[in-house]
Parts: structure tokens; C-alpha cells; sequence
């Protein structure tokens, strides 16, 4: 079936409105109708091939809510109406030892990224999310049991939540552990309030001082400027962990030097250029870590949704008509929103 999409047809092209094909429903596939599609910044990264091998026609979106309208004959999990939910993930080999412990982020043979990723169906590679509808293998499908009203903050839970929720869970983030947040942007505000609601005592890192008072609106316990040496060091070794959701290079001896013995810095920003390599003794002495994580399986996602449904938990989002997309990414590079861009999937027609 054709549907309206928004993409780009090159690196140095703006997106803009195109008619995409999308396969008929397989056995085992979900059509979905999508209502909205969060904006990540790995979209920007994508379409304009900084990441390089990037395809084209490039559409991007892998923060996707919407309805069910059609499902295969084997799909027992999903009827049509259904609220679901798509992330960054729409395949994987579903055989290696990664994908049988259900963390399919890690399959080693590689997963089928929701777009930019090879694919048996026209173009070659997959499609994303920016787009009016998508079919999708059930087993990577999710439920979505947020009230109707709050679908168009749900969307970014499915990158940028389950982003920050995968390593705070990994690492046992919860009630009697204090836990910094870095950065409170798309990732980090996410961060802040899955963290306040798993129980920690929960500590927001900015560089700017006008963004205090807006941290500890999102749950923050604390707030600690960056910039201020005096702060940074009053904290100095008290962190059993800390997320650092920046994706720009900067010096992470500033952020392990408040760890205590065997706490962890885990990284979930990849920044443009390296960090400094960081003060291997500054590690050793305290048997500190510094880790990476990437999003989370299927089995975990779901969890991470049916946690913020209980907790009320949503992004805080500006919502736009897809026509205001090429504007968006712009503002995007200067950080001039608060804090993820969603598309309104209804203007793709427009």
C-alpha cells in the first residue's frame, strides 16, 4: 500500500512529503495507523549521513504510537483498535544467546533498526515512523496503556525512555541509592523522572543555573551546576551511580571523582568527537567503573511502559505538524526545546 511519509532523498536535502510503500500484512505482522512519532536527535544524525551508511529515501522515526488496523492470521497478542507502540527495533536474528535472554538491542547478528536498516521490502531498507502507517512483526510490538490523551508524550518513552530506564534497572537504581542524572535534556529529564520514581534519591547535573529550578520540577532531590567547582566537590565520592545522557565530548573524571567505592558512571550520549581519555587512577583506587548502554529488549520496554502508566510518567514534548520538521531539527542543534519534539501524524497529508 502507498501512504504519505516525510523523508529525505539525500544528506544535504531537507525532508519533505513523499509517498512511501508499506507490504501487506503478513501472518505474523501488525498494521498499525500512527498518530504520532517522537523526534530523536539520532534522526538528525541519520538523514544527514553523520553517522555514515545511511540509505535514501531516508525516513526516520522509532518513537511510534498509534492503533492497530490490521493484523496477520498468527497474531494472537493484538486485535485491531489496539494502542501500541514501536521503537527502535522492528526485527532481530531471534536465535542468538542475546535474543533468547530477551535483549534483542544486543543480538549478535545485528537487530533490523525501524528505519535505515536492511529489509526484503521496497526500498531495501526499512522506514521509519514519520510516516501514516507500518507493519511490524508482532514480537516487536508493544502494548501502550497510557489514557488516550497522553499518547502524543508516550511516543518518546520508546527511545528516550527506555534509553535511561534500561541502565538504571541494570544497575539497581532504587530506594537508599543516591543517583545523578547528567544533562537535562531529551534523555536526561526522562532520566530524572524514572530515577525519582524508582525510589533513589535522585541528583540533576546542568551546566546552567536557569535550569534549577526547572530540574527539580522534573523530580530532581538535588541540583548540581556543573560549572561550579565548590558544589561538584561537596558530592565528591557519594554517587552509587550516575547516567550520563550527554552527547558531547567532555571531561568524565569531573563526574567519576563523585562516585563511591564500586559505583559506575554508565554512558548513554555518543558525542561527535571522543571524550578526553579519563584518569585511570582515579578509577583503580576505588574500583569505579565507567559503562555504556544502549536502548532495551522487548520484554524490558514493555516493562518500561507499564512502569510509567503506574507512575503517570510522560515526556515532556512540543507537539508539531510534520510540515515544521526541517525547523525542528534546527531548533533541535541548539537545544531550543523542552524537551522532545513529537510529529502529529495527522499533518503528513497536509
Amino acid at each position: 500500500m502507498e501512504v504519505k511519509a516525510y523523508g529525505a532523498h539525500a544528506s544535504d536535502k531537507p525532508l519533505e512529503s513523499m509517498d512511501i510503500q508499506r507490504r501487506a500484512p503478513g501472518p505474523d505482522d501488525v498494521q498499525i495507523d500512527i498518530v504520532y512519532c517522537g523526534v530523536c536527535h539520532s534522526d538528525l544524525h541519520q538523514v544527514r549521513s553523520e553517522w555514515g551508511g545511511t540509505h535514501y529515501p531516508c525516513v526516520p522515526g522509532h518513537e511510534i504510537v498509534g492503533h492497530v488496523s490490521a493484523v496477520g492470521d498468527k497474531v494472537s497478542a493484538f486485535r485491531v483498535g489496539d494502542t501500541v507502540g514501536v521503537g527502535c527495533m522492528v526485527d532481530s536474528c531471534q536465535h542468538c544467546h542475546s535474543c533468547d535472554e530477551g535483549l534483542e538491542q544486543y543480538c549478535e547478528n545485528g537487530f533490523t533498526p525501524t528505519y535505515n536498516g536492511a529489509t526484503e521490502d521496497h526500498p531495501g531498507h526499512t522506514l521509519g515512523g514519520y510516516s501514516q502507517k507500518i507493519v511490524v512483526d508482532q514480537n516487536f510490538v508493544l502494548k501502550i496503556r497510557h489514557p488516550e490523551d497522553q499518547l502524543a508524550a508516550v511516543a518518546p518513552l520508546l527511545c528516550a525512555g527506555i534509553t535511561t530506564y534500561s541502565p538504571l534497572r541494570h544497575w539497581n537504581v532504587g530506594p537508599g541509592k543516591k543517583v545523578g542524572i547528567v544533562g537535562i535534556g531529551g534523555l536526561g529529564h526522562m532520566g530524572v523522572k524514572l530515577a525519582h520514581a524508582m525510589g533513589a534519591h535522585t541528583v540533576a547535573f546542568t551546566t546552567s543555573e536557569s535550569k534549577r529550578e526547572a530540574a527539580r520540577e522534573l523530580g530532581a532531590d538535588e541540583v548540581i551546576v556543573s560549572r561550579n567547582e565548590d558544589e561538584m566537590a561537596a558530592h565528591a565520592g557519594t554517587f552509587d551511580f550516575i547516567l550520563n545522557t550527554v552527547a558531547a565530548s567532555h571531561n568524565l573524571d569531573a563526574y567519576t571523582n563523585l562516585l563511591k567505592r564500586d559505583g559506575t558512571l554508565t554512558m548513554v550520549g555518543v558525542p561527535e568527537d571522543p571524550h578526553p581519555s579519563p584518569a585511570i587512577g582515579n578509577l583503580i583506587f576505588k574500583r569505579r567503573n565507567i559503562a555504556g548502554s544502549l536502548i532495551g529488549g522487548i520484554a524490558e520496554t514493555q516493562e518500561m511502559l507499564d512502569f510509567c502508566a503506574e507512575h503517570k510518567i510522560v515526556a515532556d514534548i512540543e507537539l508539531i505538524p510534520a510540515k515544521a520538521i526541517n525547523e525542528a531539527y534546527e531548533r533541535m542543534l541548539k537545544s531550543d526545546v523542552k524537551y522532545r519534539f513529537v510529529i502529529d501524524n495527522a499533518t503528513l497529508a497536509e
